[in-house]
């Protein structure tokens, strides 16, 4: 059967391109990654990435910005209770330590800078996610 014309369109797994995870001073868990697209997945692609987090850890990456703006998402996985977060995240933005216990998205604005983040307490799985309206993710 010939493949559908749209079918490439359609990502179910992808590789985080190795310069990328040379930008993170933590190793990522792999296992831990859902998904990945940018335009080295589908020519033209905006920027995505999705993950799940299962248990605590301290961020040792350092505050960067970007040129772009960047929503972060952050979701629960409670089904009776999706508005918890069921955990405790804690996440920099500027010079301000945010702790979230709620499932959330945060739109960091293009030169905001932000981040560490980390994971201080994981009671079930959070679902993380990053996305851009850039074709590349790239760091100042």
């Amino acid at each position: 059967m010939a493949a559908l014309k749209y079918q490439k369109y359609i990502i179910e797994t992808a590789n985080v391109p190795e310069a990328i995870d040379k930008m993170h001073s933590q190793p990522i868990d792999k296992k831990s990654r859902i998904i990945w697209l940018d335009d080295n997945v589908v020519k033209g692609a905006s920027y995505f990435t999705a993950r799940w987090y299962m248990q605590p850890f301290p961020d040792r990456n350092e505050s960067h910005s970007h040129d772009f703006n960047e929503v972060l998402g952050f979701i629960g996985s409670d089904w009776n209770n999706p508005g918890e977060l069921n955990g405790e995240i804690e996440l920099w933005l500027g010079d301000e330590k945010y702790i979230l216990t709620k499932s959330c998205v945060v739109f960091i604005p293009r030169g905001l800078k932000h981040l560490p983040l980390s994971l201080l307490r994981v009671d079930r799985p959070i679902l993380h996610f990053s996305t851009a309206p850039e074709s590349k993710y790239t760091r100042k």
